[in-house]
């Protein structure tokens, strides 16, 4: 009886082995479709409360990734709007991503009066380097980028959002 039990044991074992692997294999993050998305989630940065954030930890998801500053009202006035749908959809399906080309002082001021929902992460002028990477020649504010969860460029908005056309644009929740 007990040569039956430890074989029993084994083919667990290695059942549960290949159960590993696999699911190991399964839930690699893929090459995105788009370079300019792969060079974002190449970087890491930080949030106001000085937390790192790797950005290939969003990989998958449907990302809405918004250039925005303090200084600029139409940036401030669409955040409510971003929270709300943040709140809407869960953070497995969607993630809201504020990247600020503004100082981390006017940032951390401004996360600390105001209670965004999504990471509000400190880029700097490299914000503004991705963001012309995405399309925004001028580096104008806001400048909005829906990623698919495979990693392409579904679309650009560029100035204020429409949220009725971003909700056109985004899977159901």
């Amino acid at each position: 009886m007990s040569k039956k039990i430890l074989l029993m044991a084994i083919v667990a074992l290695v059942f549960g082995l290949i159960g590993s692997l696999i699911s190991a294999w399964r839930y690699i993050p893929a090459t995105p479709d788009s370079p300019e998305v792969a060079n974002l989630f190449a970087h890491k940065m930080e949030d106001v409360a000085k937390r790192k954030h790797n950005l290939s930890s969003y990989q998958g998801k449907t990302l809405i990734v918004n250039f925005w500053a303090t200084w600029c009202a139409p940036c401030v006035e669409e955040m409510p709007e971003l929270v709300e749908l943040q709140t809407e959809y869960s953070t497995d399906k969607l993630q809201v991503l504020g990247i600020s080309i503004d100082s981390p002082n006017n940032v951390k001021e401004f996360a600390e009066k105001y209670k965004i929902s999504y990471p509000l992460l400190l880029a700097g002028m490299l914000g503004t380097e991705l963001a012309r990477s995405f399309g925004n020649p001028s580096g104008g504010l806001p400048f909005t980028v829906l990623i698919t969860p495979s990693g392409a460029v579904k679309k650009t908005y560029l100035g204020r959002l429409n949220m009725a056309e971003l909700r056109a644009d985004l899977p159901a929740p």
